[in-house]
């Protein structure tokens, strides 16, 4: 007893000196981080609604076949989306580094170079698309009689694709120099456009599903030309000119790694996501509305754990391209307690709301997914500190250009999540997948931090 008691004491004793480092910060770091993240945390946000503008007009104005053809074309329309969002993210790292260390000449040589690359493969990724869509649709058992409906909103948004890589590509130029308030403008005018032209195709033309994808395809052009007008009025240090427009093969080698590096981390824990969605739909109805619902209320707690990320990568970004590892350091700190607070926060909002947050999208009088829906919720918010921590480390690790790091914490997160959540799903139900996620977030702090101790280390 007296052994455990001196023990206790001596953790009690060391805990303010292991606490010490994250409560003395950086004002000015963690003000820049605010400043980055809060509106980004908007655009998240905003970008939930923005996905499901179109199935919330189409369940309104159009029939049954119309509805379910957006669902399915969705879930495979997010793989590539996915990849092209994650591409430009680690682009916007090269770009944060290059503009911390005020070389704007290699800035616009950048830019044009990821332009130029990006602007290709997305054409070739939106050419094969298009070809291999029918097979692609049989692959993943698009029924029959919904086949037609499927195949020509995926026509229309793969054919726009370029455009949708095009206004990431300038979201994440203006996120390198800290405009995210532009972005967030700029979303909120496309969010506004693509619900009235979902409006005028759908209820008033009678388009249907072509309707919503043509919407989103000049809402994505939209947004493309009013990112470019905006650096172009605002910012055109940044734009390439005619004597930028060469290629640097070191430069280019490594835009292309962050950018297929971090294309294939979004979309690698995209398909991880869709490969426990796999597992849960072998639950029943009931299991599978639960995590509907809770997926959903999620993804906008996520957002501000990703928002902060990016904010931490950006700023970490500027530091480690000035070359000042100390102020590199103080804004990982910042971000860990930021972050971590914000966690807590987040958790226990959805612990003690779960009933009433499902009761939005689930009919409690449907026992058995109200139920699983609310445990599940409540036992992942005892983990959500772990998933926003980890995102310190992931845009920590991204911001010094180690952007390998977090794609393997990540898919070996998304692995375990996995694979618990077949091992248990039969026995403990949604409760599984709930522990699995929050297992997987702990592991993947142990192993970022571990990893950080050694760079540590390393640069004493």
């Amino acid at each position: 007893m007296s052994l455990s008691r001196s023990c206790r004491c001596a953790f009690l004793q060391k805990l303010p000196q292991a606490l010490a480092p994250f409560l003395h910060y950086d004002r000015a770091i963690v003000s820049e981080m605010l400043a980055i993240a809060v509106p980004l945390i908007f655009s998240n946000i905003l970008q939930q609604f923005y996905n499901t503008v179109d199935a919330f007009v189409l369940g309104h104005y159009a029939d049954q076949e119309n509805f379910a053809a957006i669902g399915i074309a969705s879930a495979v329309m997010n793989l590539f989306l996915f990849a092209i969002i994650g591409s430009c993210t680690g682009i916007s790292v090269l770009f944060a580094q290059l503009y911390g260390r005020k070389d704007f000449r290699r800035f616009r040589n950048g830019h044009f170079q990821a332009f130029a690359l990006g602007l290709g493969a997305t054409a070739i990724l939106s050419a094969v698309a298009i070809a291999v869509l029918p097979s692609l649709l049989h692959a993943v058992q698009v029924p029959d009689s919904l086949f037609a409906y499927v195949h020509r909103y995926l026509f229309f948004i793969f054919l726009g694709m370029p455009a949708s890589f095009l206004y990431n590509l300038y979201s994440a130029v203006l996120r390198s120099v800290d405009r995210t308030r532009a972005i967030l403008l700029i979303l909120s005018v496309s969010v506004a456009v693509n619900l009235a032209l979902d409006i005028w195709f759908i209820r008033d033309l009678h388009l249907g599903v072509t309707g919503a994808a043509v919407a989103t395809v000049i809402s994505q052009c939209l947004s493309a030309l009013l990112s470019f007008l905006y650096l172009r009025k605002m910012s055109p240090a940044l734009l390439f000119r005619k004597k930028d427009c060469r290629f640097d093969k070191a430069l280019l080698q490594k835009t292309a790694h962050f950018a297929c590096v971090t294309g294939f981390h979004q979309s690698g824990l995209y398909i991880g996501k869709l490969l426990v969605q796999a597992v849960v739909n072998g639950a029943g109805t009931p299991i599978i509305a639960a995590y509907t619902a809770t997926t959903r209320i999620e993804g906008f707690a996520n957002s501000f754990g990703d928002s902060g990320a990016a904010a931490t990568s950006v700023v970490t970004a500027h530091q480690y391209g000035a070359r000042n590892r100390a102020r590199v350091e103080a804004s990982y700190r910042a971000s860990f307690l930021l972050l971590g607070v914000l966690g807590l926060v987040c958790s226990v909002i959805m612990y003690f709301t779960a009933g009433r947050t499902i009761s939005l999208l689930v009919d409690p009088g449907y026992t058995d997914a109200f139920t699983n829906a609310v445990d599940y919720l409540k036992i992942v918010s005892l983990y959500y500190v772990f998933c926003f921590t980890g995102n310190t480390f992931a845009g920590y690790f991204d911001g010094i250009g180690r952007v390998n790091i977090p794609v393997c914490g990540a898919l070996s997160h998304i692995t375990m999540r996995l694979i618990l959540s077949w091992l248990f799903l039969a026995d403990a139900g949604l409760a599984a997948v709930a522990h699995a996620t929050g297992i997987g977030w702990i592991w993947v702090n142990l192993f970022w931090g571990w990893i950080k101790q050694k760079y540590n280390k390393k640069d004493m």
